[in-house]
């Protein structure tokens, strides 16, 4: 039974053929060519066509084969939002490797995990990150370094300029001494383009089995892991994708896109919306190396017409409550889409009054390549809910003991489908526990699906709060907080508690410098059931987040211990 599918919108087809194209490869050789006149990317003022893409991702390509590397053999790319990273993923794929994105921001330890689980023959790093890489790259396989710098790819002399004022003036390169010798070579960005234009590109014959990418998941439950993602995995949510949105693109005819990717390209959000629906659109890829500088995004975004902005909760709500983000035009802004975590309803309808947008949320995980549901394009208001399984996507929801529950009841949310990953890269334990018999991934979200099959998470399984029997989930508790008028952002953990077993402990970020925490208690009075309502209230001055923008309850629990 799938009733979602009597609510579908209007051209949005069941399912689709998943096995359409036989590799990722394919997928991307044909939007390469199709839109090869139009800019796929837009970064510091400079733009790459999808025709410079497909040249320089097939030189890249032909020198990463050149130095011995196999079908199947691992290439980690290290950097932020940059031209170099859409060329780098492009020519891995095309040489028959396996992409491992890195979170440009990790520790040593976090890095040389990641290396080493992975089985990383090579990386292509910013030289920014270099320094980190040399601490780390003795305890890895890696024996070719790719080394980028800020201005590759913005032409020679504003290239020359950003490097000389990322290096010197802003001294944003620390001082590094990657080792040779043992067979490791080292290798400037431009320099392997360059003899890559001189050497032939053998083809690798892929298949839709074959690994694409490796994307490590956040390891909040210990040690990442590596989510298998095939060629036919993320070709079928690309297709999936571009099935929900056909409606509203139809409407809008053939025109090029703008797509905003503030989210990093490491996240598999960006990876698969921006960049792969990206290319398959034929859109151009608004490239923003640093989202977190709230100013100099604003001023980015002022200077495009913007028609696509995918983000998490806490950009739209950073963006939303900026007065010089509210000034700007967003005639063209067609969808925000948003994923990556809840999105607050203070925050939808906040974005919504200021862009004239609404929020379409959707929802999806590392191991789904990511988009499992979505909301209707057509849908202005906030629902507070995921939406519906896309095409080719079954979800239901299960009890603790692998049974489905009825309509309205929580459970664990479990999805099957094209999009999900083969396994966890060398972990056949951990892939048994989230792989059912039947086939279905137990995603670790407790939601409930109504009559409609329509879904709204309740929360982390793992972030659920145990008070005196009663389950309290965080999500309730921040959701309503953040329509306090005094709120700009909370977050709600549970801490031990003598009488209760546990507690809520909430933590909040004022709008308001006057909110004190008898506002809040008293609010929490009138909104919440006694066992719901906070036991302590700290106010903070940010909340710590992942780089993608995840509150990061851990670290909150950490603090609290």
């Amino acid at each position: 039974m799938q009733p979602w599918l009597n609510h579908y919108p209007p051209g949005v087809p069941a399912t689709v053929d998943a096995d359409a194209y036989p590799s990722l490869v394919s997928l991307l050789d044909e939007a390469w060519h199709r839109h090869a006149s139009r800019d796929a990317s837009a970064c510091m003022g400079s733009r790459l066509r999808f025709r410079d893409v497909d040249e320089l991702s097939h030189a890249l390509a032909a020198w990463l084969q050149a130095q011995g590397l196999a079908k199947g053999e691992r290439v980690a790319i290290m950097m932020p939002n940059l031209p170099q990273y859409m060329v780098a993923i492009g020519a891995i794929l095309r040489a028959g490797c396996v992409v491992v994105n890195v979170n440009p921001l990790y520790t040593t330890r976090e890095l040389a995990h990641q290396l080493k689980d992975s089985g990383a023959r090579a990386i292509i790093v910013l030289e920014n990150f270099a320094h980190t890489l040399e601490d780390a790259i003795d305890q890895t396989d890696v024996r070719h370094v790719v080394l980028a710098s800020m201005g590759d790819l913005l032409g020679f002399w504003k290239g020359q300029f950003v490097n000389f004022a990322v290096r010197h003036l802003k001294k944003m390169v620390p001082e590094f001494r990657l080792p040779l010798g043992d067979g490791r070579t080292v290798t400037r960005f431009n320099m392997a383009v360059a003899e890559g234009t001189r050497l032939p590109l053998k083809p690798v014959a892929l298949g839709p089995n074959d690994v694409a990418f490796l994307q490590y998941t956040g390891g909040t439950t210990g040690v990442s892991k590596g989510a298998t993602l095939t060629h036919r995995n993320v070709v079928a949510n690309i297709l999936q994708t571009e099935a929900w949105f056909k409606p509203m693109f139809e409407r809008l005819g053939d025109k090029p896109l703008t797509v905003v990717c503030a989210l990093p390209l490491y996240h598999i959000f960006a990876l698969t919306i921006c960049y792969m629906f990206g290319a398959r659109l034929g859109a151009l890829n608004l490239l923003l190396p640093n989202p977190r500088d709230l100013p100099g995004l604003v001023r980015t975004l002022g200077e495009y017409r913007v028609n696509m902005f995918p983000a998490v909760n806490t950009l739209f709500n950073a963006l939303a409550n900026d007065a010089s983000f509210a000034r700007l035009d967003f005639s063209d802004l067609v969808v925000s889409n948003g994923g990556g975590m809840a999105v607050q309803q203070a925050t939808a309808e906040k974005w919504l009054q200021v862009t004239g947008c609404p929020v379409v949320e959707g929802y999806g995980l590392s191991e789904t390549s990511p988009v499992a549901t979505s909301n209707r394009l057509d849908v202005r208001e906030f629902t507070g809910s995921i939406g519906m399984p896309v095409p080719s996507t079954e979800i239901v929801i299960r009890d603790d003991d692998g049974h489905d529950v009825p309509f309205g009841v929580p459970g664990e949310i479990c999805i099957r489908g094209p999009q999900v990953m083969a396994g966890y890269w060398n972990r056949p334990d951990e892939t048994a526990k989230v792989m059912t018999g039947d086939g279905f991934f137990r995603s670790g979200d407790v939601g409930i699906m109504d009559e409609r099959g329509h879904i709204r998470i309740v929360d982390r399984k793992k972030d659920m709060i145990l008070v005196s029997g009663f389950n309290v989930y965080p999500t309730e508790i921040e959701q309503v907080v953040n329509l306090h008028p005094g709120v700009l952002e909370c977050a709600a953990i549970g801490i031990p508690d003598a009488r209760t077993g546990e507690a809520v402990k909430l933590f909040v970020v004022k709008k308001d410098a006057g909110l004190n925490e008898d506002d809040v208690a008293g609010y929490c009075r009138d909104n919440f059931t006694a066992y719901k309502r906070p036991k302590i209230i700290e106010f903070r001055d940010e909340l710590p987040k992942s780089p993608v923008g995840k509150v990061l309850r851990r670290e909150l629990r950490s603090a609290a211990a």
